[in-house]
């Protein structure tokens, strides 16, 4: 924006940093708090007197009550005014920032631990502002930001005027951005806390899908869509979204309000307990994946599956870099190695006595007598290995003790009969 005034109120207008369908955003030097804020002029000049009346009387009450909200998640306004007929606000700059429109298209999804993260601290900013009679009427991507270090402020916050880039927001009365929108703003109804829940659960849906749950080729198509229309499920735009999110987005896009989550809290709660499912389930793929690569090595060939399990449980998968002295000599350990991944070089005394690979096992002496270890072993290469715990494998059922024993003993005297310059 080539010409922009040089002061809005007391603040000296460094840069245009921004635009909407309300007015424009400015980067903005403070000379008495000596530092840089963001300022909001909203544009009121073709209102009619009156209009201009009511709008300035509703903006500066909501300004000051929006300004007692202190929260790590909000963005507060830190003052308002009027400069030459127009209002503005005073917001903290948040250098780096971007917001979250920018993470809504299928090529720049953020990962879903990441986007249930940022849902919750929404959740819990807008339970905050509740409890303190603040509805925000315009949750939508553009209004949450995401900081450069991932932190996250909901921004515009129990403002009536609000900006959106592709559609204007006061339409016929109407009051917020169209495509986030409630059913009960559609139908100009009074507005209470689960209508900004809503509008997160359109949030929430193009987060994770990267599509809006409701368009429409002009205005009166969406907004029938979002009075009377059911969303796709989102795993129909995207089969890997766990079943437990798209429950969640259903029950904060229900058209009644008494049938959504009832507060912030309560989504905070639920997307809590999707994130331990989450990780649990992803626990599980982990120690599935691990237990296939185990049953493979020929020191498993002739264990069942719970035997191999057993072994599992008392054993540590452990990830050792290249040139690591995964055990040295002269150590008291009773841990027994099986390599499942990688190669290792044998040394006693300095010098090398062989190789070991995927398969191969070391470690028998401190396993079998806990006694001080005879040799070194060196990750030649990135190096996975199962350790297993002399202790723990005596909890081992007794078919499981046996079967490891002779294993072990296989194990042993295969390197006993190796010859002379080969791997002990």
């Amino acid at each position: 924006m080539a010409n922009h005034p040089e002061k809005i109120g007391k603040y000296l207008v460094t840069q245009h940093i921004g635009t909407g369908s309300t007015g424009e955003v400015y980067l903005c030097h403070d000379p008495y708090a000596n530092e840089e804020v963001a300022v909001k002029l909203y544009k009121q000049s073709d209102m009619d007197h009156r209009s201009t009346g009511v709008f300035k009387r509703i903006f500066f009450n909501e300004a000051q009550m929006v300004g007692k909200l202190r929260h790590p998640y909000i963005l507060p306004i830190l003052d308002a005014g009027d400069e030459g007929g127009d209002c503005y606000t005073v917001m903290e700059y948040v250098r780096g920032a971007r917001t979250l429109s920018a993470f809504c298209r299928k090529e720049n999804l953020l990962p879903v631990r990441k986007v249930l993260e940022i849902l919750f601290k929404c959740a819990k900013a807008l339970d905050f502002a509740h409890r303190k009679g603040v509805i925000h009427r315009d949750i939508k991507p553009n209004n949450i930001m995401m900081t450069a270090d991932g932190d996250v402020r909901i921004v515009d916050f129990g403002i009536a005027i609000s900006e959106d880039g592709d559609q204007a927001d006061n339409i016929g009365g109407l009051t917020g951005s169209p495509s986030y929108m409630s059913p009960q703003q559609v139908r100009q109804e009074r507005l209470d806390n689960t209508s900004d829940l809503y509008s997160l659960g359109i949030v929430m849906y193009e987060l994770l899908t990267g599509e809006r749950p409701f368009r429409g080729d002009n205005l009166s198509r969406l907004l029938h869509q979002i009075v009377y229309a059911t969303a796709t499920p989102m795993h129909k735009h995207r089969p890997d979204i766990p079943s437990v999110l798209d429950e969640i987005v259903v029950r904060l896009m229900q058209k009644e309000p008494p049938r959504r989550y009832q507060t912030g809290l309560d989504v905070a709660g639920s997307l809590i307990k999707a994130f331990e499912q989450l990780e649990r389930v992803k626990e599980e793929i982990n120690e599935q994946e691990r237990f296939d690569l185990v049953r493979n090595l020929k020191f498993f060939q002739h264990f069942t599956y719970p035997e191999t399990w057993e072994v599992m449980k008392a054993s540590e998968w452990s990830q050792h870099h290249t040139g690591e002295e995964i055990i040295s000599e002269g150590q008291m350990d009773e841990s027994f190695y099986i390599i499942v991944d990688g190669n290792v070089s044998v040394v006693k005394g300095g010098k090398p006595l062989g190789k070991l690979e995927a398969g191969d096992c070391f470690g028998e002496t401190g396993y079998l007598e806990k006694a001080e270890r005879p040799i070194t072993i060196v990750a030649d290469t990135p190096v996975t290995s199962l350790m297993v715990n002399a202790t723990l494998m005596e909890h081992a059922s007794m078919p499981c003790q046996l079967k490891f024993t002779k294993e072990f003993l296989r194990s042993l005297l295969s390197r006993l009969n190796r010859p002379a310059g080969s791997a002990p």
